[in-house]
Order: C-alpha cells, then sequence, then structure tokens
C-alpha cells in the first residue's frame, strides 16, 4: 500500500548511484504498451463499470487490477493525502468481509495484492491462481459496494500511514522530487505528491474518509482490467453476476490542472547519497497530452547512450548522466541528472549540462537519434504479454491514466511522431527561464556507534490466535490444500566449452530474451591489493567490443531495437526475428570486450571517485554494519577497495581479472520466448561455443562456512533520515541444500512474510509502531542468514524490536496453530505457479537455483516438502537454528529512543 510518486525513474538512477561504476549499466527498458488489442474482450455493464480481459497463458495465473479514477487531485483541500489514506482503509474491512477475513484470503490465495495512489488514479491489484478469479472479483465488489471506515480502524491505520510519510521524508530523492512538483505544478492539484502530510493524516477522520469513498467509489469511475489465463467470455459473465447490481453514482466536477509559468530557480538538499547530482527540470506534457509521444521520443533521444548527455560519462566528466521523464496523466517532469564525485565542484558539471540542451534546443536533435527511439519504443510494445501483472498494468495504464482505448493507440502515436515534432517540443519546453535546477549535495554519515547486546524482550503480550472464518463463497474456493500441477523441466544443454544453457518456449510474444550469470565473486577472487578491480571490469563493457566501439555497439543494437548488457550478469532482449543478432553482439561483447585504455583511464578515476563517496555514506556504512554483525573479523565480505590503492591499478590487471574470472564453464545461459529449444541450442552454440575454455584451475567463488554470530548493537548515523531503518540480524548454521530450510520457509510465512504475517499484525496493525516489516532467510552454497526488518521513528524502535523478538521466540515456545500452518501451506503452494508468471522470473529462477547448487525440480521439491509439513517440524526447525538472543540490532538514522 503506497502512494505512487510517478518520478519513479530518477528514484531508481539515485538508487544505482549507491553503487560504483553506474555508468556501466544499461537499464532494461519497461515496456509501456502492448500490441494485444485484437486478444481483449471488453463490456461495459450497465452500472457504468467497463472490464477488459486479456488472455494470456504464460502461466496458471491471473491478475485483476481495478483502476478508480480518482487519486489526490481530487483530495479536499487542506487534506492532499485523503485518497492515500482511503487507499489503506480499503485493506480493513468491508460489508461482508472483515479484515482479518481479508487477510485471511489474501494468505490463502498464496498471490500478491496491493495497491498504488498517483494524483489521478488509484488501482488495487491482485495476482493469484487463475482458478481463484471468483474470490479476487468478490473481494473487489464487497469493497466497492460497502466499506466499513470505521473510526477505530482509521486511528489504527493512521500510525501506520505516518510511518510511510516518515520513511518517504527520510528520502532525498522523495524531498527533491515533492519540491520539485510543488514548483512545476503551483497553484494546481498536482501541486502536492499522493503521499499526503502528518498534519493532514492528524485531522484526517473517517467521516472525511465516507464522503469521499461515497463520492469517487462507483463502478462508473472504475476500470477492471483483468489478465491471465481465463477464458474472457467466462470472465465477463462472472464480473456480471458479481458486479452487476452495484448502484452507479452521479460523479462531483473534478479539478482541473492548469499550471502557469515557472520561475527558474536553483533548489539544495542535503542526501546520504556517496556521490553529488546536478539535475535541471522542466515541466513536459503528461500521458494524456497530444504531444505525449513526442515527448517520449525527445527523452529517450536526449537518455540515448549515443547522445551527448551520455557523453559526459566516458569522457570522464560525471560518474553518470542521463534524462528522466515522468509523466503524470495531466502533466509531466523531465529531468537533466549528473553525478560528480563528493569532493567536486559542481559549477562547470551544470554548466556542461545546460550547454547541452542549449544545443538541443537551438539545433535540433540528431534524426537517427529519434529514428532509433521510435523503433526502441515500437519494438518494445510486444514485451508486454510475457509478464501477467504487468499486461494487467500496461492495459490499466492506457485505459485510466492515458485514456486510450487499448495500448495499441499508443504505436499509432509513436509511428507519426517526426523529427521536425521533436525540434519543436524541444525548443518550446527546454526553456532556461523555466528550469528548475537543484544540487544534491552528500552529507557524510558520522561514524557508527557499537554497542553492547541488548538484553531480552520486554512482556508483550499476543492476543491469542484463532481461526478466521471465512465467507462461503471463500471457504468453498480456498478451504483444501492441494499440490500445484508439476512444473516440469526445461530443456538443458552443456557445451564442450562447459557453457550450460536452458532454455524455456513461451509463444506468448513475438520476442526472445536472453539471460547470462558467471558464478562470479569479487571477495574471493580479487586479488590482494587489488580491491575494485571486479568494478572496474565491469564499468568497461559499456565501452563496445575489440571489433566495435561504444558508438558502432550502441547503434548496432539501436538498429534492431535491442535492449542489453554484458558483465558477469548479460543479457539481452529483442523481437523474435532478430534474436541470432542480438545474442551475436552479446557475445562478441562478452567475450570480447574492448577494455580500452583511455576508457580504463575513466573508469578507474570514476570508480575511485565513487568509492571515496560510497565509504563514508550511510546506507554503504549501514550495510557494512550488517555484514560485521553477523561475521567474522577477517571475513571476505568485509574486504573494501581504498581509493587511493585503486588509482595505482593497471590496465593489465583488468585484462588478467578478466581472463581468470569470466569463464564458460562457471555461465549458465537461460533462453526464454518465442523460441524452440533446437533454435536456442543452435544460436547459442554458434555465438558462444567458441568461448575458450581457461586452463587455468576453476577459482573459488563461494564463500566459506562461518560461526554463529552473537548479539550486538550498532547506531548508523544519517541525517537526512527522518525515519529509522532497523535490522535484526544474525548468522546460521545450515545451507538451502539442508531439508530444514522448508520448515524454516513455512515459518516464515507465518512469522514475518506478508500482511498476514505475526510481525505485520504485532508491528503494524495492532500497534502501528512501523509501516512495513518483514523477516528474511538468505542462503548461499555454504552459509546462511536470517533477518527481521522495519522502519519506525526513533521512539518506537525499541518497542518494535521487542515485539519482533517476541513473536520470534514464541516460535520455538510453542506450536503454531493448524490454522496458521494451513494456511502457510495454502499461500506457498498456490505461489508457486507466480514464479512462472513472468518470463524475467521463469530465467531468474533457474539462474537463482543454479547459483545456490540446487536442482531445477526444487520448486517441485518444495511444494511435496510444503505440502507434507508439519507444526511440530516448523518448531524444531527454529528451535534448533534460530537464536533470538544472538539477533544483532543494526539502526541507520536518528538515535533510537532508550
Amino acid at each position: 500500500m503506497t502512494a505512487r510518486l510517478t518520478t519513479t525513474a530518477l528514484s531508481l538512477s539515485l538508487a544505482l548511484l549507491a553503487i560504483p561504476v553506474s555508468q556501466g549499466a544499461r537499464a532494461e527498458v519497461a515496456a509501456p504498451a502492448a500490441t494485444v488489442a485484437d486478444n481483449a474482450v471488453r463490456a461495459t455493464l450497465p452500472n457504468g463499470l467497463r472490464v477488459v480481459v486479456v488472455r494470456d497463458r504464460l502461466a496458471p495465473v491471473v491478475t485483476t487490477e481495478v483502476n478508480y479514477l480518482v487519486g489526490s487531485s481530487e483530495a479536499p483541500k487542506g487534506f492532499p493525502g485523503t485518497a492515500h489514506a482511503l487507499e489503506h482503509m480499503m485493506f480493513r474491512g468491508s460489508a461482508g468481509l472483515d479484515k482479518d477475513q481479508l487477510s485471511a484470503i489474501g494468505a490463502r490465495l498464496g498471490g500478491s495484492y496491493n495497491a498504488d495512489t498517483t494524483e489521478n488514479v488509484t488501482q488495487y491489484f491482485y495476482t493469484a491462481p487463475a482458478e481463484d478469479l471468483d474470490v479476487m472479483l468478490r473481494i473487489e465488489a464487497l469493497r466497492m459496494r460497502g466499506l466499513t471506515l470505521a473510526d477505530a480502524d482509521w486511528e489504527k491505520e493512521r500510525g501506520a500511514i505516518e510511518q510511510e510519510v516518515a520513511r518517504d521524508l527520510s528520502s532525498p530523492s522523495y524531498q527533491y522530487l515533492t519540491r520539485l512538483q510543488s514548483i512545476l505544478f503551483a497553484g494546481t492539484p498536482y501541486e502536492h505528491d499522493a503521499l499526503g502530510t502528518r498534519p493532514s493524516f492528524d485531522k484526517t477522520d473517517a467521516a472525511l474518509l465516507r464522503r469521499f469513498y461515497d463520492a469517487w467509489y462507483a463502478p462508473n469511475n472504475a476500470i477492471l482490467v483483468i489478465a491471465g489465463d481465463v477464458d474472457p467470455d467466462h470472465a465477463i459473465e462472472r464480473v456480471k453476476a458479481i458486479f452487476g447490481d452495484i448502484p452507479r453514482r452521479t460523479l462531483p466536477e473534478r479539478s482541473p490542472v492548469q499550471p502557469g509559468p515557472v520561475t527558474g530557480q536553483t533548489l539544495h538538499f542535503p542526501t546520504d547519497y556517496p556521490v553529488g547530482l546536478a539535475t535541471v527540470a522542466w515541466r513536459m506534457p503528461g500521458l494524456r497530452s497530444k504531444d505525449y509521444a513526442t515527448a517520449q521520443i525527445l527523452a529517450d533521444v536526449l537518455t540515448s547512450q549515443r547522445g551527448a548527455l551520455y557523453d559526459l560519462v566516458p569522457s570522464g566528466k560525471a560518474l553518470f548522466a542521463g534524462f528522466e521523464f515522468a509523466p503524470k496523466a495531466n502533466a509531466g517532469i523531465g529531468i537533466a541528472v549528473a553525478a560528480y564525485p563528493r569532493t567536486q565542484d559542481p559549477t562547470p558539471l551544470l554548466a556542461e549540462i545546460n550547454g547541452i540542451i542549449a544545443a538541443i534546443r537551438d539545433k535540433g536533435v540528431p534524426p537517427d537519434l529519434v529514428e532509433a527511439a521510435r523503433r526502441k519504443e515500437l519494438a518494445q510494445l510486444g514485451f508486454s504479454a510475457n509478464s501477467i501483472s504487468g499486461l494487467a498494468e500496461t492495459w490499466s495504464q492506457a485505459l485510466a491514466v492515458m485514456g486510450l482505448d487499448s495500448p495499441d493507440a499508443l504505436g499509432t502515436a509513436l509511428k507519426a511522431v517526426t523529427v521536425e515534432d521533436v525540434n519543436r517540443l524541444a525548443k518550446q519546453i527546454l526553456d532556461p527561464h523555466q528550469a528548475v535546477t537543484a544540487l544534491l549535495t552528500p552529507e557524510d554519515s558520522g561514524h557508527p556507534v557499537a554497542g553492547k547486546g541488548f538484553g531480552g524482550s520486554e512482556s508483550f503480550a499476543t492476543p491469542p490466535d484463532h481461526p478466521v472464518p471465512l465467507p462461503d463463497w471463500a471457504h468453498d474456493a480456498l478451504s483444501t490444500v492441494n499440490l500445484p500441477p508439476p512444473v516440469g523441466l526445461p530443456s538443458v544443454f552443456t557445451y564442450a566449452n562447459g557453457l550450460r544453457l536452458i532454455v524455456h518456449p513461451a509463444h506468448v510474444s513475438h520476442t526472445v530474451s536472453v539471460y547470462g550469470q558467471i558464478r562470479q565473486n569479487a571477495n574471493m577472487q580479487e586479488p590482494k591489493g587489488q580491491d575494485g578491480i571486479a568494478a572496474i571490469t565491469e564499468g568497461l563493457f559499456s565501452y563496445g567490443s575489440q571489433s566495435l566501439d561504444r558508438l558502432a555497439f550502441q547503434k548496432a543494437l539501436d538498429d534492431i531495437a535491442a535492449t542489453e548488457s554484458a558483465g558477469s550478469g548479460f543479457s539481452v532482449s529483442v523481437l523474435t526475428p532478430d534474436f541470432e543478432k542480438a545474442t551475436r553482439l552479446l557475445a562478441d561483447n562478452e567475450m570480447h570486450p574492448a577494455l580500452p585504455d583511455r576508457a580504463f583511464q575513466v573508469v578507474r578515476m570514476q570508480t575511485a571517485q565513487s568509492y571515496a563517496g560510497l565509504l563514508t555514506s550511510p546506507n554503504y556504512l549501514f550495510g557494512r554494519a550488517v555484514k560485521a554483525a553477523v561475521s567474522p573479523a577477517g571475513d571476505p565480505t568485509l574486504r573494501q577497495p581504498d581509493p587511493q590503492k585503486i588509482m595505482t591499478l593497471k590496465q593489465a590487471d583488468v585484462q588478467a581479472f578478466y581472463a581468470s574470472a569470466y569463464r564458460p564453464d562457471l555461465t549458465t545461459i537461460v533462453v526464454v520466448g518465442d523460441v524452440t529449444p533446437e533454435q536456442a541450442h543452435d544460436v547459442i552454440g554458434r555465438t558462444f561455443g567458441a568461448w575458450a575454455r581457461p586452463t587455468s584451475p576453476t577459482p573459488s567463488v563461494d564463500l566459506p562456512p562461518r560461526p554463529d554470530s552473537r548479539a550486538s548493537r550498532t547506531q548508523v548515523p544519517d541525517r537526512t533520515s527522518v525515519q529509522d531503518s532497523a535490522i535484526l540480524a544474525e548468522s546460521l548454521g545450515l545451507t538451502a541444500a539442508h531439508p530444514d530450510h522448508f520448515a524454516l520457509t513455512v515459518g516464515n510465512e507465518i512469522l514475518g512474510d506478508g500482511f498476514s504475517s505475526r510481525l505485520y499484525r504485532d508491528l503494524r496493525v495492532r500497534t502501528g509502531y512501523v509501516y512495513s516489516v518483514s523477516s528474511n532467510f538468505s542462503w548461499a552454497r555454504h552459509r546462511g542468514g536470517y533477518s527481521i526488518s522495519f522502519g519506525a521513528d526513533p521512539d518506537k524502535v525499541g518497542r518494535a524490536r521487542d515485539a519482533a523478538l517476541h513473536d520470534l521466540q514464541t516460535m520455538q515456545d510453542q506450536k503454531v496453530t493448524d490454522a496458521e500452518l494451513t494456511l502457510a501451506k495454502a499461500s506457498l503452494l498456490r505461489g508457486l505457479p507466480l514464479a512462472r508468471a513472468s518470463l524475467d522470473s521463469i530465467a531468474a529462477q533457474d539462474l537463482h537455483l543454479i547459483e545456490l547448487g540446487l536442482p531445477l525440480d526444487t520448486p517441485d521439491r518444495a511444494a511435496h516438502a510444503y505440502y507434507d509439513m508439519t507444526a511440530a517440524a516448523v518448531q524444531s526447525a527454529f528451535r534448533t537454528w534460530v537464536r533470538p538472543h544472538d539477533m544483532a540490532e543494526i539502526v541507520k538514522g536518528p538515535a533510537p529512543a532508550p
């Protein structure tokens, strides 16, 4: 449950800057639409509810997405978070379905369910096994028909939503983006983002939320999108039966968004980032504008790796550079952003950015980059069917946000964009007098403070667990726990050079994706005194191959609209006809990287500069403190580069590291999409088959086992944070190969995974101590770990910690109830097919299993283990392996209250 700030692309870029040599990454492009109009079945009910069903047989899974055409723009004056608050309350129960039943049903479905609020649309989405479509529809119909909205429920939810506000206020990118939004859209409903503020929530009551719900949550103000392996005609009939008698309502007038002129200005923000950021932002067209497609092409041109803005990186003038386009329904934001070392004066870099933008505005854009952008955007339309939930989101975006009849309409608009259109728009919007400049300047964390381990938990009484009686329609559908159908093994091949190929044919779109992974571990493989050499090597892959330099290589990708990245993890995605061309380029990049000396000099400097900032940043120190708390002194994971020593590394060191660490016998490639096993085997053999297997011994890439960690406490200062981020962590003495890890997984489903977990109930729902909380077991081939993570205000950290440890101790002291065990089994078993609901996740699951050294049929083995699991086995596993009194506490942010 969240308010979605639509400038998420910049937030992602900022997150990437936490790792050095981010210039070496080529970001994956999300598919904005799909050419699937012919597959859609539509209906409009007499009460006005619009329904679209799109069949996708990728997996026996379905996603429902209800789009209410209202968001923060329609919030009452002085209450900017009303739509977001109501989104939260939609999970607090409705007539015929109380909050406990909703939580229990959500867990039994085994899928994912959540919601988000934007300025114009609020979306509620469920992904679950296709057989449970009826249950998902009934949930949404009951919430549309009559929400409970009790005062007591709002009082509890208020605490949680205020924790969410505190969490986002602790994000420098959020502070920057909300300030930018208030300037670019001053005096309009877009002036405030969708999150809301603590003062507005303090004066919000259930009556105000009721008025907002009654005004806007009506069938004639909603669009229901259903995507997945369902019969469209049957799905439409079920929607008519379940939603048909909900009365329509007269909707209020909508608030217009008509922003006035912008006055250029410069902003300054302290951050906890490892590098500085220089940004220049403008207001741009929104998703409903006739110029949206033109704006998207302009943004693609500005961020092209063949463009002048990105050239700041290989020229050594920036650590990262790009352009982010964040469109809302009725207006958008465009941001040119570049990163610089924390000790560098940003003035010259800002001048470079402004000079590049001025040249684009005055002289126009390169026509070949416009054609490349249009080709790539059109090619990406075909990828939507590769994810069932992504397909539902694509249709929701097109219909509910963009106001189109189908996603295909975007393709038509993109095809019509000309170079003249792009130049006209660039001249119109890239006005220096209406630009908002901002400098985001890093601040040191300060020294982490270590303390002694804490004592036992305070008394925290947990209400008795009890079975939740489900409504008849849910009980009948979800009462039994069944094994999912076997997944079946993919086609697997091994070439003479040791490379392994896994192929998953899926003919849901005319696209093919190749994903590769080399088993590597810089902590184990970097020679002594050469810490950072792996990062430099990784960063050099973006400079092309020995046969094609950086620009020529990127042009070759642009010519076939392929999205590619190379390195220890590599991939390419492309339309089916160009599968072999794209794979040949990927193989050339991976097997014959250019590693040019001039680029080495630049990347080495950028890596050293990035680490110089990273090593004193709060996020890095937080992560390092967690590693130090669970690992012995001298553990390989505690190695860290010295920026001065990085500058002494030689190009020959890179070549030597590449020769030793990049080898086919440690490589697995997964091919998914519109391809047969025979075709994939043939293409991979012709492109990667000549990769020579080194004669040197196979390097050790696995971390060694580690002893049990002990309780400790560390506080990492972060002057930019309002809220604390906390992790309770310890090492474990087992790995994923041990059969007990299945029992721990079932127990964790009960303890800390999802909205129905004990931790979520006790730390969020009952007390409001936190906004979010989760627990997690992590696995490697020779070590394991366990952690509980949450965010809380400083005065609530101690209480949240004690409550979490109490719940963890209870897992050892008492058997889980039969109801909880059944719920966990249902969730896990029904959730297994969801791992195959996107081609990306299919490939990721295979590569994860290879990394852990587990067989590819592990999901089927897990299904049988979950099905046969007993409460005694869960309790025994937690008693054997988990040590509540050894949990280390690491907190980032303001000092927690004693």
